[in-house]
């Protein structure tokens, strides 16, 4: 995985997000993926948990959120459309990461996002991992204005009533948890 971040060889891809009234393209999920080339695509099932063990996804996390944003501005530009939105994951390694919100606002400030363009998304996990952490970095990111999204919400054991004391902003529910 360390030679793939440095080589180049990891891509980000995007997957649209669509507003059901008008049809209309309104943001993306950044989705990060890694085509080896010898052994073909590598799951992110397999490469996220060997890239947060090896102490890189940080390294990982930044050069996604940095990718995702350019590419944002790029579809702006492209489509003529502004106001578009990028998602991009994070795990919990980068949330205890110290500088992570001052790389995040960085990033913003070079690729020229607005910090509402910007939305996180965590797991619930996270959530349970590094609660005073977590919540900390949730508030630093909501005061720039970047939105937070929930992921898998229902696999672990956070309540809805916790949720309140977080600065969350969209709640994805897991499919489980609606069966």
């Amino acid at each position: 995985f360390r030679n793939a971040l440095q080589s180049g060889e990891l891509a980000a891809h995007y997957q649209p997000i669509v507003e059901m009234r008008s049809a209309e393209i309104v943001g993306f999920e950044a989705l990060m993926r890694w085509p080896h080339p010898e052994r073909g695509f590598i799951s992110p099932n397999l490469f996220i948990p060997l890239a947060e063990n090896s102490g890189l996804i940080v390294e990982a996390s930044l050069w996604m959120l940095a990718e995702a944003c350019s590419a944002l501005k790029q579809f702006e530009a492209e489509s003529g459309k502004t106001g578009l939105f990028m998602c991009v994951n994070l795990s919990s390694a980068d949330f205890v990461f110290p500088t992570i919100v001052d790389q995040i606002r960085g990033i913003l400030e070079r690729t020229g996002v607005k910090p509402t363009q910007l939305h996180i998304e965590i797991t619930e996990r996270m959530l349970m991992d590094q609660p005073e952490r977590t919540r900390g970095v949730l508030a630093e990111l909501h005061e720039l204005g970047i939105l937070i999204a929930i992921d898998d919400f229902g696999t672990g054991y956070s309540s809805l009533s916790y949720l309140h004391s977080l600065y969350v902003d969209v709640l994805k529910i897991d499919r489980s948890f609606v069966s």
